[in-house]
């Protein structure tokens, strides 16, 4: 077996001598905050690296961002594959604007090559920040770990009232209707959640509502910011 590199671990990594890492944190946060502004309003997709062209998935994302940037929106997406490639996809076919905010990983993430700008972040909680600041709605495709914390760590700030609500849909039914039977049966029947919490998402399968939701949404209340 060979030997694992630990140092690609970098929250156990830190040490108190590492207060220079707040320059490159800080330089992270200075780029996105110059340059997003210009993608206002925006949605954002998130969802799975992992599917191709042609999957259902793929295609539905790549033919809601041409809807919306015809709409006036912009698309933020993670900046690699699957999902967030059909995401800047759509956008650049429908004749709109788009950004990916790439993550540095041991895996390296390439950026996918449609996007208008692409910027680069070594820190999640950095990338996380800039999703969450500048989306006037989200849209989460069938997604693994990381689409899940994407969604609940934005449900969790908009319960706290750390961030504005905005739309939160899910699409696709067949997927996600186990993690929904779930937060209903179990999390909400338990007293774990109000109602109000459960109500703060919504599973749409309809392209042009999902588009309606986020027109109305944004016609009411604008962009959702911190």
């Amino acid at each position: 077996m060979s030997k694992k590199n630990y140092n690609q671990f970098l929250i156990n990594e830190l040490k108190k001598e590492d207060a220079w890492r707040l320059f490159k944190i800080i330089g992270d946060f200075v780029d996105g905050f110059e340059v997003l502004p210009e993608f206002i309003p925006a949605v954002v997709f998130y969802g799975s690296a992992r599917v191709k062209e042609g999957n259902k998935y793929y295609e539905a994302a790549r033919e809601l961002a041409k809807r919306l940037v015809r709409h006036g929106f912009s698309i933020i997406t993670g900046g690699g594959p699957g999902i967030m490639e059909a995401g800047n996809r759509g956008a650049k076919e429908g004749g709109g604007k788009s950004v990916g905010l790439n993550i540095s990983l041991p895996m390296e993430q390439k950026p996918n090559p449609y996007a208008t700008t692409t910027l680069n972040f070594r820190y999640f909680f950095v990338r996380k920040t800039m999703f969450n600041k500048y989306a006037s709605a989200y849209v989460l495709f069938p997604g693994g770990y990381g689409t899940l914390d994407e969604l609940t760590e934005t449900l969790v700030l908009i319960q706290t009232k750390k961030l504005k609500p905005f739309p939160i849909i899910l699409y696709g039914s067949e997927y996600w209707k186990g993690f929904v039977d779930w937060i209903k049966n179990t999390v909400l029947e338990g007293q774990y959640i109000d109602e109000e919490d459960f109500e703060l998402f919504k599973i749409s399968d309809d392209l042009d509502e999902i588009v309606n939701i986020i027109l109305d949404n944004h016609m009411c209340n604008g962009t959702g910011e911190f």
